[in-house]
């Protein structure tokens, strides 16, 4: 934990990781055993749960909980009062415990809206864009644009964050884009 900026109001306990550049601030806590890595930005009130993984370069904005079960990768972008689910089924008289947690993947480079919700056991993909509100409870493509709720898919998004038009081209940064499986994979030129 050197080299970042945790505020002195945090709880950050033992045996946790924390890679350089990394800021976290007001009212944090940080449980045992979670994994984050350099140059991430977490605002008030962030909770992030025991062997949570957190990549590089993510943005968690205030009022998010990271429960154990879901894993960020790198660049991802965590909108004001997201919520992410570990249990499918909870029960406060039958507790399940950490075996019952549903793995949740945000990959590489997706946002998540203010106060979207995304039900644990699916995988968001690559450069997906998971509008505000929205209620996801399948796996989304990557570079998909899910609204709604539930959430449904209503378009595409460049890996800078622009709707794509039907030609799949960006009209801001150029890149081309062609469908792959479920999602969409850039084409090079």
């Amino acid at each position: 934990m050197t080299d970042c900026c945790i505020h002195p109001t945090c709880v950050v306990d033992d045996h946790v990781s924390i890679g350089s550049g990394t800021r976290i601030w007001h009212f944090c806590h940080i449980q045992s055993g979670a994994v984050i890595g350099s140059d991430c930005s977490f605002g008030q009130n962030v909770y992030i749960a025991s062997r949570v993984q957190i990549g590089n370069g993510v943005r968690i904005q205030n009022n998010v909980s990271v429960y154990e079960g879901v894993e960020l990768e790198d660049h991802v972008f965590c909108g004001p009062s997201c919520v992410f689910t570990n249990v499918l089924t909870p029960r406060s008289r039958y507790p399940r415990g950490s075996a019952a947690y549903a793995r949740t993947l945000v990959k590489e480079g997706a946002s998540i809206g203010a106060n979207a919700t995304v039900l644990c056991g699916h995988t968001i993909g690559r450069h997906a864009l998971i509008a505000a509100g929205a209620v996801v409870t399948c796996d989304v493509g990557d570079h998909a644009l899910m609204s709604g709720i539930p959430a449904r898919q209503t378009g595409w998004v460049c890996e800078c964050g622009t709707i794509l038009p039907d030609t799949l081209r960006c009209p801001e940064c150029g890149r081309q884009y062609q469908p792959a499986g479920t999602g969409l994979k850039e084409v090079q030129p």
